[in-house]
């Protein structure tokens, strides 16, 4: 039996005419607070509100940052600053030479290490990763 796979699953559909419903819905909404602001302010001191709730419905509307909708980086920015960050401040750290920058110690080659690998460790890993493909494969 044969059955139809959908495509293009992540294309919106066109419902008010070149606009999809979250579209329409962002411009209707954008449109009619502006409307509110219009009808019970004074229009000089609507204007300062209508501008930037017109702008906003348009951006959320149209306007996308990599290719993923402004709504989105709006979401993701609002949760970034009110969530905690944790800051850590390692007071061991050497610090490394930068162009343009004289007082700056450099490590020398005495003070970087290189890991030593036995040639057990060597076999070891050798052995896990054959046993992981073998796993993979059946």
């Amino acid at each position: 039996m044969r059955y139809q796979v959908p495509q293009f699953i992540e294309v919106e559909d066109k419902i008010f005419g070149p606009l999809t419903l979250k579209q329409f819905i962002y411009l209707v909404g954008g449109a009619g607070i502006s409307f509110v602001f219009w009808q019970f302010l004074p229009l000089i001191i609507a204007i300062f509100f209508i501008l930037p709730i017109v702008g906003l419905s348009l951006g959320l509307a149209f306007y996308k940052v990599n290719n993923r909708p402004l709504i989105n980086t709006i979401e993701y920015a609002t949760k970034y600053g009110a969530g905690n960050k944790l800051y850590l401040w390692d007071t061991n750290r050497k610090s490394v030479k930068k162009s343009g920058d004289s007082d700056a110690k450099v490590p020398s080659k005495s003070q970087l290490t290189v890991p030593n690998l036995s040639q057990s460790k060597i076999r070891d890993i050798a052995w896990s990763l054959d046993i992981k493909e073998n796993i993979n494969q059946q």
